[in-house]
């Protein structure tokens, strides 16, 4: 045995040891003396935090991915951001604005979803659907037709809004067969 051989798995070991010590996770943070952490707000958001509100999984692998996620998040009422300023809030319904701006890929899905049950999905499922129908290349094989919606999201015009869609998909959902 040479005698370097018996030191270096001790230095090992001593290294290996002192780099433990030297990473530390932060003491926690206390409040002095007498102070109370303040309490949350009372009426905390039930939304989704920022910044799992747009987090994408991370395996897309084309559009169709892209599609499957924000079909299955349309029934999620969390799933909504706020544009407008504190004036003027008005929602944003993250998972209907991106399928929309997809457009012509996410139509065929769009018009699976009509069924639900859910009158909140179907409520976004439309406004998705007619704002896919205004994808311009599609537009322009359809001679400027596209899903026009009486009132938006509103689950009040689920039932006219539907009809408009079908009607639609009736003229124009071979394309997709």
């Amino acid at each position: 045995m040479s005698p370097w051989m018996l030191p270096l798995p001790c230095v090992v070991l001593v290294v290996s040891l002192l780099g433990g010590c030297a990473v530390r996770s932060p003491a926690p943070a206390t409040a002095p003396a007498g102070e109370v952490d303040p309490a949350p707000p009372a009426e905390a958001s039930p939304r989704v935090p920022v910044p799992d509100r747009h987090w994408l999984p991370p395996l897309f692998t084309g559009v169709e991915d892209e599609v499957h996620y924000f079909i299955s998040r349309l029934a999620d009422r969390r799933f909504v951001d706020t544009y407008g300023g504190a004036e003027h809030p008005r929602p944003w319904y993250i998972a209907a604005e991106r399928l929309g701006q997809i457009g012509e890929p996410a139509i065929p899905l769009l018009v699976s979803r009509l069924d639900t049950a859910d009158e909140y999905e179907l409520m976004l499922a439309l406004y998705a659907l007619m704002l896919a129908s205004q994808d311009p290349r599609l537009m322009a094989r359809t001679g400027g037709d596209y899903v026009e919606l009486g009132r938006v999201l509103s689950e009040e015009s689920n039932a006219e809004n539907r009809a408009a869609a079908e009607a639609w998909w009736q003229r124009h959902g071979w394309r997709w067969q």
